[in-house]
This record gives structure tokens, sequence and C-alpha cells, in this order.
């Protein structure tokens, strides 16, 4: 995929994998021989699949864009009686092949479910929940709590992500509660999913030999292996538990030192920490090479501070919006040229956009409702590649889980530079959040997400935060597979259960050899699962065999993950 890439045609690539797929309607003779019988009141085309970053692709599949729930159950009983395999897909927006998995060829008996052009529904359940549709984005989710008065304590970053694939893959922002804070009713610290009331599926009933749609309260046993499903069962409708909005203000800081803010714990100073008991929404952004952090800071700040810039939309920060022209033309040599030793030139320049980007469009402090400073991320920004995981940990342990990382990362990445090798040329990103605790959604008898990063751990009450480490990097970076598979061991033999744990962050790079993501067989087979505890995985394994025991919503990555 990378030779695709040239120094003219970088940002002509990044606006093509922004844009939504035209669906063009299939020829129904070619339909009626390929997909015989298939329902004909469902919308059926050819349709390419693209991944975020464009590493996984596939081009031709067939795809439908079902009207409504009747029409998915229609579409997932024709591929389960031919034979065929179903994979919902909304913004394709993630990195894992937990969708479609590399090289699939067209002729693949699979067929794309996408959500986004008709699952949309929004409306007001209760005067404290949200019925929304699984092809919602995110940010018409938020729009329309807000202008109801409504809203989420945190979000990821990019809008266009569609409910239903945030739901799947326990997606997170980044809070936990300042000191002193209390948590609001209708909110949580943890993943959107810990958020739902119920959720639709579609789902085997054995009574009537076929799939059907099924509502599961969050207090039923099931609906536990289905809140974070990985994409082992498609979900059609959820209802959210929602509270108050709130208004944030968001400070950015380019100017203090990495070795200050990454400190060992008990360190005076300009810490990490010491912004998490602040605010309680930190996010760090830290350029390859570079020793000065971009730093975001939220606080809640029910009226506008003073030197604070009132914003009325999201995405605030138009210097990551799109790609300057230094950043482009770096990037075009490095991966049209060759030119990988580019990347200290490349971690500075990325710096040098935001330090100068944040003074220009007098973004470095805003406030606003929540949705406009939690969302800023456009898809027109560049695409590049990431690992993650979560570590589990006490909020008392923070500073230590980070400063251990950085420490680690920042050697490795001079020791290869001294070799001449540059494995990185994004950024590492850290965030902060609590924890999925069933008890705040307020629902009696709440189940806590069996897959999700986030489900505290059994045996480990004090454990109350997860710290969220991702590495970026540009797709074919030369020896960036090896590097980020010494970090993954480093974070596996660091954070082992002594003080912190980790965990796969589901829609990243994960499981590394020296040559490919997605690829260990000891992660596969027993680390991964292990890290849920074996009764956890055991127990949402079962659950979802059990509601798809013809394993119509699967692929062969998944199959290999849970065989």
């Amino acid at each position: 995929m990378i030779d695709e890439f040239s120094r003219r045609g970088f940002l002509r690539t990044a606006a093509a994998l922004a844009t939504v797929p035209i669906l063009l309607p299939a020829d129904p003779a070619v339909a009626a021989q390929e997909l015989p019988d298939f329902p004909s009141d469902v919308a059926l085309y050819r349709s390419a699949y693209r991944n975020w970053v464009g590493e996984i692709t596939a081009d031709g599949l067939w795809a439908c864009a079902p009207a409504g729930p009747d029409q998915v159950v229609a579409a997932v009983n024709w591929a389960w009686r031919h034979g065929w395999r179903v994979r919902a897909r909304g913004a394709s927006h993630g990195w894992s092949p937990l969708t479609i998995t590399p090289g699939t060829p067209s002729d693949t008996p699979v067929l794309l479910v996408d959500t986004a052009p008709h699952l949309t529904g929004l409306s007001l359940e209760s005067p404290d929940s949200v019925r929304a549709g699984a092809g919602v984005t995110t940010e018409a989710l938020l729009s329309y709590l807000e202008e109801r008065g409504l809203g989420v304590t945190a979000a990821p970053a990019p809008g266009n992500l569609t409910l239903g694939g945030a739901l799947a893959i326990d997606a997170h922002g980044t809070a936990v509660p300042a000191r002193g804070e209390q948590r609001l009713t209708g909110h949580t610290y943890g993943s959107l999913s810990n958020l739902v009331l119920s959720l639709t599926a579609v789902v085997w009933d054995e009574a009537s030999g076929a799939y059907v749609l099924r509502t599961y309260d969050r207090a039923e046993a099931d609906c536990a292996a289905l809140l974070t499903h990985l994409g082992r069962s498609l979900v059609t409708e959820v209802v959210l538990r929602v509270g108050a909005n709130t208004n944030l203000r968001c400070v950015s800081r380019t100017d203090i030192p990495a070795g200050e803010l990454f400190a060992a714990p008990g360190t005076e100073g300009r810490t990490f920490e010491s912004f998490l008991d602040r605010a309680g929404r930190v996010e760090v952004i830290w350029f390859a090479f570079t020793e000065l952090p971009w730093l975001k800071v939220w606080s809640v700040s029910p009226d506008r501070p003073l030197t604070s810039r009132q914003v009325r939309k999201p995405y605030n920060y138009p210097f990551s919006d799109s790609v300057p022209r230094p950043v482009a033309d770096l990037v075009g040599r490095m991966v049209s040229d060759g030119a990988w030793y580019l990347a200290p030139v490349l971690g500075n320049a990325q710096y040098d956009v935001a330090a100068l980007g944040l003074v220009a469009t007098l973004s470095a402090d805003i406030w606003g409702p929540s949705k406009n400073t939690l969302l800023y991320l456009r898809p027109t920004t560049l695409r590049i590649a990431t690992n993650g995981c979560a570590v589990l940990t006490s909020r008392a342990q923070v500073q230590r889980v980070v400063a251990e990382f950085t420490t680690f990362y920042r050697e490795r990445l001079s020791a290869y530079a001294a070799q001449g090798r540059f494995p990185v040329n994004g950024s590492v990103e850290i965030r902060v959040t609590g924890l999925d605790h069933a008890a705040d959604v307020g629902l009696e008898g709440a189940r806590t997400p069996l897959l999700s990063a986030l489900r505290p751990h059994e045996d480990r009450p004090e454990w109350d935060t997860a710290v969220w480490l991702n590495i970026l990097t540009l797709p074919g970076t030369p020896y960036a597979e090896a590097f980020l598979r010494e970090i993954e061991q480093f974070v596996l033999d660091t954070f082992d259960g002594g003080y912190a744990r980790s965990r796969v962050e589901w829609s990243k790079g994960w499981a590394y050899t020296d040559e490919a993501a997605w690829s260990d067989d000891e992660m596969l087979d027993s680390v991964v699962p292990g890290s849920f505890g074996e009764d956890g995985w055991r127990e949402a394994s079962g659950v979802l065999d059990r509601l798809d025991p013809h394993g119509v919503f699967g692929n062969a990555f998944l199959d290999r993950l849970f065989g």
C-alpha cells in the first residue's frame, strides 16, 4: 500500500481516503447471478473497503445499505442460508483486521452491511437517555444531545465514528475525576460502552430457525458480551444513559519539557500527574525526536474564563485538520524516496506546526459546550498507523506508568537512531480514563462489558484508572514492527500485574512480530485472552458463539483469536 504514495499524490490520496464511497446500485442481472434470491428491497452494490490508514483494503466486495433493522435481518438470513459472512461497516475508522482481513479478494463470500446511510435515528427515550441507531456518527449524536442540554464526559476525538463501531471496540476519550470532583449523574469516566442501557442485536433464534432482532437489557447476562463485541455481532440500535452537558475549557501548552512532564513519581514541577489532579482530563501528543510535547488540559468551567476564546463548533485546530505543505513534502520524500532518516526533521516540523498554529488560530485556550472541545480530529488529517494498549493501575501510580513507559521509549528510539534506523516518525499519545464501572449507568443489576479493555480487574479493586499508550508512525516505515514489538514486550513485562497490567486497544496495532501486527501466536493464544481472565474470556466467547452459532459475524482473524 505504501508504494502507492508519492510526493505529489500524497495529499490526493489522503483526500480520497477521507471521502465517503459513492454507492452505485448493482446491475440487477449480475446481482441475481452472484447473489441469488437476495432480498429485492435491500439496496445492493459493489464497494471498496479501506481502513483508516489504507493498510487493509479490498476492492469490489458486495455491500448493502439496509433501510432499517428489518432489512438488516433479511440480509443476514440471506447470508446464513447461502454460506456467506456479514461484516458491519460504519466509518471504517480503525486499524486492526476486525472488519476485513488483509488480502481479502473481491470474490470472497462476505457481505458488507453499511449502517451509516440509514441506521441513523435519534430520539430521547427519557429526560436522561437517548435512543440511537448504530450508524449515527458521534458528532451527530453529541450535537443532538447538546441541543437538549445533554452530553457525555468524554468522547473520541474524531466525530465521524459511527456509534455502532465505537461501541464494538470500547471507544473512549480521556477523563478521570479531578481531585474533589464528583461524577455527574448519567456520566461515566469509562468507555462509551459503559453508557448503554439496552441494545438491539441480530441473533440466532432456535425456535424460529433464523436470525432475529432481539433487545437486551443491560442487566441481562448476554448483554455483557455484546457491549464490546469486536464485530462478532451486529447491533442495530442502542439506548444510552446521558447526563447534563458541561462547558469545558481546553488549554494547550507546548512549553513543558518531556523530562519534566514525564518525570519519575514524586518529582516536583509540572508533571503529568499534577495536571491530572488539577483537571482530570489530559492528553499528550509527543512528536518523535522532540523535547516539548503538545499538552492538552480540559477542565470543567461553567463560565467562560476571561482569557478563553469561546468556540461554537468542534474541530478548532485547523492546522491539524489537513496536512501542511512542509509536513506533506517531508512525508512525500520519506514514503516515495525512502528518506526515513528525515524522521527527526518531520517530528520537529509537526511540533512547529502545532506550536505556531495554536497561536495563529487563537486556539491555545478555548471554551464552550463539551462537544466543541472534545471533537478535534477531521478525516482530512494525516493518516498514520498506530499501536495501542491500556494499562490498568491505581490513580496514585499513573505518573510511574507514564515515566517508565516514556523512559524506555526514548531510550529505544535513540538506540535505533544510533544505528541509522528511524522506526517512529509520528508521535506518542497518552490519555487517561476511568474504568467501566457498571454502577455508573444507574440501572440495578447492570452488567460490566466483558471484553472492554476498561473492565475492572476482579482481584485488584484498587485499580481504578487506565493509561492509554499509543505510538504513531507512517505505514511502511522500516523497522516499525520490530520496534513496536520491543515496546509491547516491555509493557507486558513491566506492567505484569504487580502494580499495573496491560490490555490491548482493540482498534489499534498489537500482537507484533518483527514483521507484522496481529500475528504473534503467544499474544493471540494466551496473553490477550488471559488479560481478561480465563472465566471472563470464556464467558464472552461462549455467549457470542451461542448468539451466532453459524459464524455469520466473523472473519478469519476473529476465528483465530477466539478459536
